[in-house]
């Protein structure tokens, strides 16, 4: 489900509306990075520069130059070449950038360095992620510096520096329905993984086999990579907030914890599910993911309009810690008490949720003027909240030592309240049981 063309032009105007008068910006693409030797990781575009071009090939640059005789975005990038395509494929060139992706023009990459400081020349303002890159950042430098050089000629070079980050990435924030319907189904796609991967659980062997369950269900339906490094930890890895080694063996009575999520079109999903590598929780078990679930159903019930980005945090907390003092592994306290001292913290150490989106922690401010955000339509986060004892917890009872359980759905603000669009992968304790039972 490519994303329409037109969504990519209506994105540039978007930033060029937000721009100040006689300015531009200049967005360049991801570079290729070597893995070892003469291997090259995957390539995968930079988030920013995809948002504006839909363009996926490396040494490529955005320019964007509201007002502009001949066009505003002008996008620079490497010219066709049969023979370079013959080995490592096709290349769009600076004709098929204009006629595939709408750009207004178009010019071959070799060329910047003579034709871009003659575009950034007589604009007072550059808007330009100013350290994300060295090697470009020098690129850039070394422009303004050849126009400051011809200043007794008339030459105007620009006087300030703005960073493109806020300006871009407040529009990131709010996702159109098409980037919904591309995150909806990397949701369902990331979901039946989840399922495939409780099924096999039954059968035994390593973390590793459950992860490759994983990857096989994400690639078999088009997603051709991870959101990020999938994490599969059973017994007492799964208490290891970032546990991606994935290589124990699945051993009966233990719990299995996967964080894992695809990514479609450059889109994340980011689902976590834990279940008995057996099929069946323990009593303890139970008791503990019982506390967790209802903690997440809390949770998304504040994600609504009007409701700030810390609401569903304080619902999952409330739950979370109520449960831990019921269980009695917080002992001699009120709520209250509890909160104000931090006392859950031992057994839930990180925050409830992050924005989705381009990126697996996508971008936006969670606070504006010093408060935290508040929610509206078009906003996707996940929700996550979880608890985890350490197995060498001595200050709680042996039942509960080594148990570590999050669950976690990806979720889109809507106008009356939100939508969950990971809810394939069951997530109660029966329906998880009837799946691993069937």
């Amino acid at each position: 489900m490519p994303m329409p063309i037109k969504e990519f032009a209506a994105r540039r105007k978007a930033l060029s509306e937000l721009m100040a008068p006689d300015s531009i910006a200049i967005v360049p693409a991801a570079p290729e990075r070597v893995r070892n030797r003469d291997v090259l990781h995957p390539y995968r575009q930079d988030s920013d520069f995809y948002y504006l071009t839909g363009f996926e090939e490396p040494d490529a640059v955005l320019a964007l130059i509201p007002g502009r005789e001949h066009g505003e975005a002008v996008l620079f990038c490497k010219e066709r070449n049969p023979e370079k395509e013959l080995w490592d494929g096709f290349l769009m060139g600076p004709e098929g950038a204009i006629e595939k992706l709408g750009f207004d023009d178009a010019f071959p990459i070799a060329d910047i360095d003579d034709i871009l400081p003659g575009m950034i020349e007589g604009r007072s303002r550059v808007y330009y992620p100013l350290g994300k890159d060295k090697a470009f950042d020098s690129q850039v430098m070394d422009w303004v510096k050849t126009i400051r050089s011809k200043v007794r000629t008339g030459a105007h070079p620009p006087g300030e520096f703005v960073a493109l980050e806020h300006t871009l990435h407040d529009l990131r924030l709010y996702k159109s329905a098409a980037e919904i319907k591309v995150m909806a189904r990397a949701g369902q796609i990331s979901a039946e993984a989840h399922c495939n991967a409780m099924k096999r659980a039954r059968r035994g062997g390593h973390e590793y086999n459950l992860e490759a369950e994983l990857l096989h269900t994400f690639m078999s339906h088009g997603a051709r990579s991870t959101a990020y490094p999938s994490i599969v930890g059973s017994g007492a890895n799964g208490c290891i907030l970032h546990y991606i080694e994935n290589r124990a063996p699945l051993k009966d009575g233990d719990l299995v914890l996967i964080d894992a999520g695809c990514e479609l079109e450059n889109y994340a999903s980011d689902i976590t599910r834990t279940f008995p590598v057996s099929g069946r929780f323990t009593d303890p078990q139970r008791a503990v993911y019982e506390i967790v679930l209802a903690a997440q159903y809390a949770a998304i019930e504040a994600v609504k309009p009007g409701n700030h980005w810390n609401h569903p945090h304080e619902a999952a907390l409330n739950v979370l810690t109520q449960g831990l003092i019921d269980l009695g592994i917080l002992r001699n306290m009120t709520l209250d008490e509890a909160l104000e001292q931090e006392a859950y913290r031992p057994f839930f150490m990180h925050r409830t949720g992050h924005w989705l989106g381009l990126d697996v922690h996508d971008v936006g401010d969670y606070r504006v003027g010093g408060a935290w955000r508040v929610l509206e339509p078009g906003m996707a986060l996940t929700v996550e909240p979880g608890l985890y004892i350490a197995p060498d917890n001595l200050d709680v009872d042996e039942q509960w030592r080594g148990i570590g359980i999050r669950i976690e759905d990806d979720v889109v603000v809507t106008k009356d309240g939100c939508r969950v669009l990971s809810e394939g992968a069951p997530k109660t304790v029966a329906d998880i049981e009837a799946l691993m039972a069937d």
